[in-house]
């Protein structure tokens, strides 16, 4: 049995018609950049994380830079985040002429230890980027807290956590901004690249739009210096579609991923996600830990069982961050997770055969040293 670590083409089979009626749609308008499909996406995500305003933009990667600098983040300033995230948290930060500073990460979750958080603040620091890793929000509370004790800005890196909660409150709905990525991949994902902004601060979703479209306040007149991360209008109606089922999808990934745990719960070399007691995790990955693991993702690949590594290199230890003079030691909770971790086939559309499979391979890996 063939078993990807991600199938996209059986959720576009599920949607099809849907979908290539909305981007006719757009087609025969013409509205290709912004536009008509865009605000209604961006109304009805803004709904979907109980905020007031959300802002479409080209990438999560936008998404991230333009609510720094729409908070005044710049040169001079540093912006605390994790090193155990993609390498885009702490390029916006970069971008910015900010530096980014890093704090360790619960063991348990992967996401910023709230503990460590004040250690780290200095009287240069402008903002904190708590990131909301694999489908689980970090622990938000504290981290807010602390933030406001400090007078800091706090920017939710929600791009792998569409439809996360941390009690009742949506993933992106509890910091100044959450930032989200639309890649094809994600819970919900465009087919092409897209990213959005959500906020309730009116003035900050305003300063947003400008920046997105070359600082414009109306067309040809620029009130500062922006950039293009506009979103595409074909990506405005696709989304559309798509979150209409995200709850649907991501109550399938909850399933798929206590199947998973249920199969893989006696195995002593493996450690499972879990879930906090505050969260309601959307598993946009289902990340266990293993021993072994090279020796294991090569079996897996011989049974034809798809897998990933996120992320295999901590940011600290990136050669593109190496002027920061950190080492390995530095953060020993996320160096230690980076060298275990492992993601398995997740996706909605995973079948329970397909779930087996996997588990049953895993089982007989163990059984079989």
């Amino acid at each position: 049995m063939q078993v990807p670590f991600l199938d996209l083409k059986a959720q576009y089979r599920a949607i099809a018609d849907e979908v290539e009626i909305s981007v006719r749609g757009v087609l025969e308008s013409t509205a290709f950049a912004g536009g008509p499909f865009v605000e209604r996406f961006e109304e009805e995500f803004a709904r979907f994380c109980d905020c007031r305003y959300s802002v479409g933009v080209g990438n999560g990667t936008d998404a991230l830079w333009f609510s720094l600098l729409a908070l005044g983040v710049g040169a001079g300033d540093e912006v605390i985040t994790v090193p155990n995230t993609f390498i885009a948290t702490a390029e916006a930060i970069s971008f910015c002429g900010a530096r980014p500073v890093f704090v360790d990460v619960n063991e348990t979750n992967f996401t910023m230890d709230p503990n460590l958080l004040e250690m780290a603040i200095t009287q240069r620091t402008k903002a904190v980027i708590p990131v909301h890793l694999f489908g689980q929000t970090a622990d938000m509370d504290p981290i807010l807290k602390i933030a406001r004790k400090n007078n800091l800005f706090v920017i939710e890196d929600a791009c792998q956590a569409h439809g996360a909660r941390y009690g009742d409150k949506p993933a992106g709905s509890m910091g100044n901004t959450g930032c989200f990525s639309f890649y094809p991949g994600k819970n919900l994902g465009a087919y092409g690249e897209a990213g959005a902004i959500v906020t309730n601060d009116e003035v900050l979703a305003n300063s947003m739009k400008m920046l997105r479209d070359h600082g414009q306040s109306k067309k040809y007149h620029h009130g500062r210096i922006g950039w293009n991360g506009r979103m595409d209008g074909i990506q405005g109606a696709i989304l559309s579609v798509k979150l209409r089922y995200l709850k649907q999808a991501n109550d399938a990934r909850r399933r798929n991923a206590a199947l998973y745990s249920e199969l893989l719960k006696d195995i002593e070399e493996i450690v499972l996600p879990q879930e906090m007691e505050y969260a309601s995790h959307v598993y946009h990955l289902y990340v266990v830990r293993v021993r072994d693991r090279d020796r294991l993702m090569k079996f897996l690949a011989e049974q034809g069982i798809g897998y990933g590594i996120h992320y295999p290199v901590p940011v600290h230890l990136q050669e593109a961050y190496s002027f920061l003079g950190l080492s390995e030691g530095a953060f020993p909770v996320a160096e230690r997770c980076a060298k275990e971790i492992v993601s398995l086939p997740m996706f909605p559309e995973l079948t329970g055969d397909q779930i087996h499979f996997v588990a049953d391979s895993i089982r007989s890996f163990y059984r079989g040293r």
